[in-house]
């Protein structure tokens, strides 16, 4: 019997490679549409949905998945906070993730942002699209090599992006709760002050544990940043206080933030505002303090290696739980 499944956020150049590594010959309904309340119907007929972050899989939908008979709610993504997993035990459902994807995707997504910031070269290119051809005193740098440049949270991406930084000459510190060798051949730890005070440029890679270290970053860890320095976030935005640090670039203690999250990006993220309001005063405020503030769409894992990965270990993750009745990548609520 095909075990069929309904995989929602598919964007319509990921369908052939959903097909390509379909190695198990799974029914495939492939939705462009994140899963929402108002499509949860699109789910029945199925056995299994496999999601992604945007996606709402809270205990109202997940209820109702439960009704039509699906036991299985994965997701491609490494985080799965936008899964009730207490809601899903109590259905007796199971859940499981992608642990990790190519980390090369989302750190080089950082280090190109920082460049950006760095470099001025958004400021550069937005005057210029304006036909304002001068050099302003704003666009002056220092180079990469004389940089100093903190990865706080050390894992496989803050490896990935500290071995871009180490490339260039640059100084790389890093502060993680638990160090690593790996990680030692490419940067020096240091204490999370000692990385604030010291670094030009300072890049989140720290994962979000709901109601433990949300909001962390605060206008107390911006304070103790050097003065005039760049602020990098392709982890979740959930653990920074956005509005600490927009008013950090206003007052000018921050030169710079990029950051490819927003706080609760689902109401955003994937839809055209074409130029009005969000609705939203802190998104407004990023939109409005550009270019010294860039957000992109939640793009880091959008590579093509990164892609493979996710789909992959997904697919991968279904046959585990199917033949065995679990998988290393399953996971459940505490």
């Amino acid at each position: 019997m095909t075990f069929k499944i309904a995989a929602y956020g598919v964007r319509e150049n990921e369908i052939a490679y959903f097909n390509k590594l379909n190695k198990y010959d799974y029914e495939l309904t492939l939705l462009a549409d994140n899963l929402t309340h108002d499509n949860v119907d699109t789910a029945k007929g199925h056995d299994a949905v496999l999601i992604r972050a945007n996606n709402i899989a809270d205990a109202q939908n997940l209820a109702t998945l439960a009704e039509y008979g699906i036991k299985y709610v994965f997701t491609r993504t490494v985080a799965y906070s936008h899964i009730d997993l207490a809601a899903a035990k109590s259905n007796g459902q199971t859940v499981a993730y992608v642990p990790s994807y190519s980390p090369y995707a989302v750190g080089e997504l950082a280090f190109t942002l920082a460049l950006m910031q760095q470099r001025h070269t958004t400021m550069a290119a937005a005057n210029a699209a304006k036909g304002q051809f001068q050099v302003l005193p704003g666009m002056f740098a220092t180079e990469l090599h004389d940089l100093t440049v903190g990865i706080i949270g050390t894992g496989r991406i803050g490896r990935a992006e500290a071995e871009l930084w180490r490339g260039v000459g640059a100084t790389v510190l890093g502060y993680d709760v638990y160090e690593n060798e790996d990680a030692k051949a490419l940067l020096t730890y240091a204490t999370e002050e000692e990385l604030l005070s010291k670094s030009d440029i300072v890049s989140l890679h720290v994962p979000h544990f709901p109601g433990k270290n949300d909001a962390y970053f605060d206008a107390d860890y911006v304070s103790k940043m050097k003065d005039g320095a760049i602020l990098v976030n392709t982890a979740r935005a959930e653990i920074t206080d956005q509005d600490a640090i927009l008013a950090a670039i206003e007052s000018g203690k921050l030169n710079g933030f990029a950051t490819d999250v927003v706080s609760q990006e689902r109401l955003f993220f994937g839809k055209d505002f074409k130029g009005e309001s969000t609705g939203n005063a802190t998104v407004d405020k990023m939109m409005a303090l550009y270019p010294q503030v860039i957000v992109t769409p939640h793009m880091g894992s959008y590579t093509e290696e990164a892609l493979t990965d996710m789909i992959s270990i997904s697919f991968d993750n279904f046959n585990d739980v199917l033949t065995t009745g679990t998988s290393r990548n399953v996971v459940e609520s505490n």
